[in-house]
């Protein structure tokens, strides 16, 4: 890594934790109900303070921590469809199917377990506070929060989220899984796009918390297309959470 880069930039102030504790889970609902909850209205408020759904039980939670104060920074987790529960949905099933496009990609035809959906990313706003981006849950923007956080270290605030994404893309490309899919906001994806994250719409427009639709990444484009510095990135994540789980790769039956 050179000396200057995102990514070596980015280690130094941060690190990727794969939540494989109650404690560590417990993080990550914490930070959802601080941002979906109280801060964005978007969730009902609880006496526990912790954010949840019935997903959290299939799903692998990754955390964002914040090396020097050891504070939690964001959080994101990987939705997938247990292949001896053929029954339990994907958030975007649960709710969003009627707008799926199955011409493009149809999840209920795809092997249970084989596919995942990127899901409850947010972050801190501390980490990303702007007047021009409230009411959202991350931003991929540059930001410039009244902190304790020095100038080197806000400067990376801005990487915050795609290091989210990116964490759950290594998840995902480590289950040996053939996709995933997301629900956001089209903006958000010509973004993805031009970091070489190049996922498709596979679903129409649709309002929720604003204009989002469905998008499928597929193998090809894990990190094939990503851009130098990005692969970067998406490397030194990688072998953090390879450090970090041992996890059994999806096999198709059929292929057996």
């Amino acid at each position: 890594m050179t000396a200057y880069s995102i990514a070596s930039n980015f280690a130094q102030y941060f690190q990727i934790k794969f939540a494989d504790t109650k404690a560590l889970r417990q993080e990550a609902f914490k930070i959802r109900y601080g941002v979906y909850a109280a801060e964005l209205g978007w969730e009902p408020l609880n006496e526990k303070e912790m954010e949840t759904d019935e997903c959290d039980d299939y799903a692998f939670h990754c955390l964002l921590e914040h090396r020097r104060t050891g504070v939690f920074a964001g959080c994101v987790r990987l939705v997938i469809p247990p292949v001896d529960h053929q029954d339990l949905p994907l958030p975007f099933e649960a709710h969003c199917l009627d707008s799926a496009r199955t011409d493009v990609i149809d999840s209920t035809k795809l092997p249970r377990g084989s596919f995942g959906e990127i899901s409850r990313l947010a972050v801190l706003s501390t980490f990303r506070r702007r007047e021009k981006e409230k009411n959202r849950p991350f931003v991929l923007n540059s930001v410039n929060p009244e902190t304790i956080y020095s100038e080197d270290e806000r400067r990376n605030f801005p990487n915050i989220a795609m290091g989210l994404y990116l964490a759950a893309v290594a998840l995902a490309d480590i289950c040996n899984h053939t996709g995933m899919f997301v629900m956001m906001e089209p903006r958000l994806n010509r973004r993805l796009t031009r970091f070489g994250l190049p996922f498709e719409q596979c679903g129409d427009e649709i309002d929720y918390h604003g204009t989002r639709s469905m998008f499928y990444l597929r193998r090809a484009g894990f990190n094939s297309d990503l851009t130098p510095e990005i692969l970067e990135l998406y490397k030194v994540i990688y072998n953090d959470l390879m450090a970090q789980l041992s996890l059994v790769p999806f096999t198709n039956p059929k292929d057996k």
